[in-house]
């Protein structure tokens, strides 16, 4: 099971907030981090968003599976802002994106994907006066938020592989595989969109 996925059924205060407050909250938590600037808030922040789940009632494996996905990216921003910059920056940059995708994956967790996909479908709907259909953006983002355990379980599949091959110490070689795993996922769902009659609208 992917710690990065779907729904998670459960009972508290946040899985019975609506979907506009928690995305509200995250908002106001990415505003609040950035305009700090602080490496301790940024790090004091992480905390945080590591003891949400547990409080939630989420397992805190699902956490620490957030973080083993993400580390490879906060490694290369860790490395490129010492080597370049100050190493109060590469805390800061690192705690505060590790604290945002963990919050953003809580509120992911804690809200049924008909409440989200509603609420953006709501947002949208002003913008068929320029043209643009709301369920089609409703679509996209239900497509976004179904490719994040895809992209989770694309990177599981292919560390496993590196590691039956007996390969170490060379993660790049991840990278390729990864990229080819998820265009045939994107490959396959395109063509079952198309099965279902759901295309662009360049036909004539």
């Amino acid at each position: 099971m992917s710690a990065i996925g779907l729904y998670v059924p459960g009972t508290g205060p946040l899985y019975r907030a609506p979907a506009w407050a928690k995305l509200l909250g995250l908002l106001a938590a990415g505003v609040a981090l950035l305009a700090a600037a602080d490496h301790r808030i940024a790090l004091g922040a992480l905390a945080a968003s590591l003891l949400a789940y547990p409080v939630v009632g989420l397992a805190p494996a699902r956490a620490w599976g957030v973080l083993r996905v993400l580390w490879p990216f906060l490694l290369a921003i860790a490395l490129f802002q010492v080597l370049f910059g100050e190493w109060e920056t590469a805390v800061r940059l690192c705690a505060q994106l590790a604290a945002l995708v963990l919050l953003a994956n809580v509120v992911t967790l804690t809200t049924r994907v008909r409440e989200m996909l509603d609420l953006f479908e709501r947002v949208a709907r002003p913008l068929r006066h320029v043209g643009v259909a709301p369920d089609r953006v409703a679509l996209v983002l239900a497509l976004t938020i179904r490719s994040i355990p895809m992209v989770a379980d694309a990177w599981r599949t292919s560390q496993e592989a590196y590691r039956a091959r007996g390969l170490s110490g060379r993660p790049h070689l991840l990278v390729v595989p990864v990229i080819v795993q998820l265009l045939r996922m994107a490959d396959a769902t395109g063509e079952a969109l198309v099965a279902r009659g759901i295309d662009d609208d360049t036909r004539a």
